[in-house]
Order: structure tokens, then sequence, then C-alpha cells
């Protein structure tokens, strides 16, 4: 390491100020070198203050930034702005980047859902992309959109005690309100997947619904802001975990004791066509299984699904 890293991992690590003195020591180098290196990790947007007594690095519950991500931080690429962290991972994922990297951004200007539909990006929600390389046959891919969805509705269940439920094919609803979406993009390699693009736009301290009167914000539901940090943390933990050990009967399983789609009249709008009928079930790929008007069934892969 060098003596800037080295500066950031003690700091990092300490949970009172550290003395110029102790940092000169610990390096073997002079406090003017430290005064320097520690101008320079300010200046790369480190939050470091210095005060008679030494150096402190400041934490904040909420901050992105690669740094606070402890084991994480190798993997997370920060953003302040950006036209989408889908793409920017894309650009990653082709470049070779290791199995979970994660883009973050602070706000993205040209944010979407399924079907190229706009996702309203302003400060304060969580929307980040991670790319993962499940080894699972391409045909099973539509599950780890299922996966991902299961486990942040889990989480807003288990941290925030908020009654999350799944809607087909990538929504978290809460009392009937959109809280959160889930994107997918993926590349293969002969039959099998090569990567695959988690998006994930979740409203935290943002405030959809002053422009989308359906969605809803962790933040008003709680009456109080949540530190987006602690979500996305707890997500790439419990997910790495899921995608290592990929149980595709598992996924179907828990997705249909969560969901509000099943027994329920529906349309389905496939950009082509739209298909209407009563959900029943989902297949072993995630394919949604409709009961038609004549009793005839169908399986839809993908789409915008709407509950009537």
């Amino acid at each position: 390491m060098d003596p800037k890293q080295k500066i950031f991992k003690i700091l990092n690590q300490a949970d009172t100020v550290v003395s110029g003195e102790t940092l000169s020591a610990e390096l073997g180098i002079s406090r003017v070198s430290i005064w320097k290196h520690i101008k320079g990790l300010v200046q790369s947007g480190i939050p470091i203050v210095s005060s008679p007594k030494g150096y402190r690095m400041t934490r904040d519950p909420d901050s992105l930034m690669p740094w606070e991500f402890d084991v994480w931080q190798d993997r997370i690429h920060y953003f302040q702005e950006t036209a989408s962290t889908m793409d920017e991972a894309m650009a990653l994922a082709r470049k070779g980047c290791p199995d979970f990297t994660v883009v973050v951004a602070q706000r993205q200007t040209s944010g979407r859902g399924r079907m190229k539909r706009i996702w309203l990006s302003a400060d304060g929600g969580l929307y980040f992309t991670v790319v993962v390389r499940p080894e699972i046959p391409m045909i099973l891919a539509g599950l780890v959109n299922l996966a991902a969805a299961i486990d942040v509705a889990s989480l807003l269940r288990s941290l925030y005690q908020v009654d999350a439920r799944l809607k087909w094919p990538n929504d978290i609803l809460v009392n009937r309100h959109k809280i959160c979406g889930v994107l997918s993009q993926m590349e293969a390699e002969g039959d099998q997947v090569a990567h695959m693009n988690i998006g994930i736009g979740l409203n935290v301290n943002n405030a959809p619904e002053t422009e989308e009167p359906i969605a809803i914000s962790l933040k008003a539901l709680l009456g109080r802001p949540v530190p987006r940090r602690e979500i996305l943390v707890a997500f790439l933990d419990v997910f790495e975990k899921r995608i290592l050990t990929f149980d595709p009967l598992a996924v179907i399983e828990e997705w249909k004791s969560r969901n509000v789609t099943l027994g329920r009249q529906v349309r389905v709008f496939t950009g082509k066509d739209m298909v209407e009928g009563t959900a029943v079930d989902v297949d072993s790929y995630g394919g949604l299984i409709l009961r038609l008007a004549d009793g005839t069934r169908q399986t839809v892969m993908y789409g915008d699904c709407f509950h009537q």
C-alpha cells in the first residue's frame, strides 16, 4: 500500500481522532508528508476532518462512496450523475470486470425500466446495477431477475417491517404502490449466460409520488430518512450467496409465497401483443401462466403486467 492507502486504512478503522505523530510513526514519514497526503485524500473526496488533536474520518450512513463499503469497496463504482447505471455496468462487463461489480449513482438522467419506460431517478433514491456471472443455462436467466426482487423484498420486510410484495415480473409493491423495479440485461456464450446485469431502482428518500401517484418511498412509509448504504450492503451480501448457490426451485417457491399476481385477472403487453387472462402459476423458467377466457392456457415469458 502507498502512504495514502495506509493513512486511509488507519483513519477508516479508528474510532477516535488519530494524531499526526501517530500517523508519522506508523508510516515512518514526516508530519509534513502526512499533512500533504491528507490534503490529497480530502481533494479526492474522502471526508477527513483536521483538528489540533489530529485527523478523523467522518462517516455518513447514507454515503454511497466506495470507501464506505468496507469489504465491497473494491467492486463499487460510484457516479454522482450518469445516464444509466445499466449502461455503465454493461461497458464494464464487456471489459471483463469481476463478478459482483456494482455501479451505483446518486441520480440518473436516463433511468429506465422494462419496455424502455422512464424510471424517475431523483436524489435520495437507490439506483444501482450488479454484474453477475451465474453458471446457468440461458433459459434460466429469468429466474435471476425474480431472485433479485425476492431478496430486495425480503430485506424491506426484515429491516423495516414493510409488507413488500412481488408483482410479476419485476416490481415490488407496498399496499399496491410501487417501491422498487428490477431490470436485467444479459449476454450469452452459446447456450450459457456470459454475464447478467441486474439493475435496481428503489425509492428510499426520494419522493416519486409527486410525479407518479402509484409510487411510494421508504421515507414516506416510515416517516424518516433511511440510510441507503445499509440497504445496498445487505442486498449484496444475500444476493451473492443466492447466485453462488443458485437454486431454481427455491426461487420459484419463494416468489410464489410473496407474490400479488397469481389469482388475479391481468393484462400483459409484450410490445407486439396483449394477452389477457387469469394468472394461475409461474413455470420452471419464471414465465407467467395465464388461463384465457376460453379455458386454454398460455405462458408469457416477458412483458408489462397490469393487474385488473
